[in-house]
């Protein structure tokens, strides 16, 4: 993220990240979560939107603190220039136009189980034009999946596909033996011998080293050949940063990270990385690099089960 402590742009970021920490404490949801789908609200109403969430903006509404935050670009003085509301939110604009597109290709290749990892604030599960016997799986914390359904049965929100929820909290994976969530996804009607797209957006970034690894490890137990599983990463170890370098919740490992492109390489996947800058080139729209980039060390991953 450009902007340096001290500059009217950091710090209203700054202001931004504490109230969506207060927002986080009073709703069960996690500031990332709420800052990924302000976003989503500002995008939806750009007139060159690379997506558009209709239902993004009552979520950031119904949390109390999040609920001043702009929701549209006339909200923001300095446009594209704000390091939060401008440059960041774009690209997590992009990124939901690039893993969007993602899940509708695998279902158009047969996929009918879309598998969300950590799936936050997401309506993909209402928003996406999905064929009728898909099956849309969220995976989240309780409290989150909680306050997100509260909030769109207030709404005229309508799944265009089966919708389930399974509740747990994926940052225990891998430390703690009683975190499995792999029964009580197969539970909730998931089937194991058959083709899945999976989505893990911004959750990699977000977990141990340990719960990473655990994660992929089951989501390659599960996964028939023809699966597919997108997500966000940061090749050459070290610590994960938080895009915003304000989240309260970034993840606090400091120790080196699991090459998980190189391990699904090793358990039979076919994966490629691209920088958030093709797909800009690709769309036409987005953020481009600039000095000092936070965003340039982040990869996109596709990978393919053989």
């Amino acid at each position: 993220m450009s902007g340096t402590p001290g500059t009217p742009g950091a710090a209203g970021a700054a202001g931004a990240a504490g109230a969506a920490g207060a927002a986080g404490a009073a709703a069960g949801v996690e500031p990332a979560a709420l800052l990924v789908a302000a976003a989503r609200a500002l995008e939806t109403h750009r007139p060159d939107a690379l997506t558009r969430d209709p239902y993004a903006e009552q979520l950031v509404r119904a949390a109390p603190a999040a609920a001043h935050w702009p929701r549209h670009p006339r909200d923001v003085p300095d446009g594209e220039a704000d390091p939060l509301w401008g440059r960041l939110a774009r690209y997590f604009a992009l990124q939901t136009r690039a893993f969007d597109d993602q899940l509708l290709r695998a279902a158009q290749l047969g996929a009918r189980q879309l598998v969300l990892l950590g799936a936050g604030l997401d309506t993909r599960g209402y928003r996406l034009d999905l064929p009728d016997d898909c099956t849309v799986y969220e995976l989240d914390r309780p409290e989150l999946l909680a306050f997100k359904q509260r909030v769109l049965d207030g709404t005229d929100a309508r799944p265009t596909a089966r919708r389930r929820t399974v509740g747990t909290d994926l940052r225990a994976v891998g430390t703690d033996p009683r975190a499995d969530w792999a029964q009580p996804l197969t539970d909730a009607g998931f089937h194991p011998d058959r083709p899945t797209a999976w989505l893990a957006e911004g959750l990699l970034l977000r977990l141990p080293g340990a719960a990473e690894s655990g994660v992929l490890a089951v989501v390659d137990r599960l996964s028939a050949p023809g699966s597919t599983l997108a997500y966000e990463t940061r090749p050459g170890g070290g610590a994960t940063a938080d895009l915003t370098g304000l989240d309260p919740t970034a993840c606090p490992d400091t120790g080196p990270r699991p090459d998980s492109p190189a391990d699904l390489t090793a358990r039979g996947w076919s994966t490629t990385l691209h920088t958030p800058f093709e797909f800009t080139r690709h769309y036409g729209r987005g953020p481009l690099p600039v000095p000092d980039d936070t965003l340039a060390g982040h990869r996109w991953a596709f990978a393919v089960r053989s």
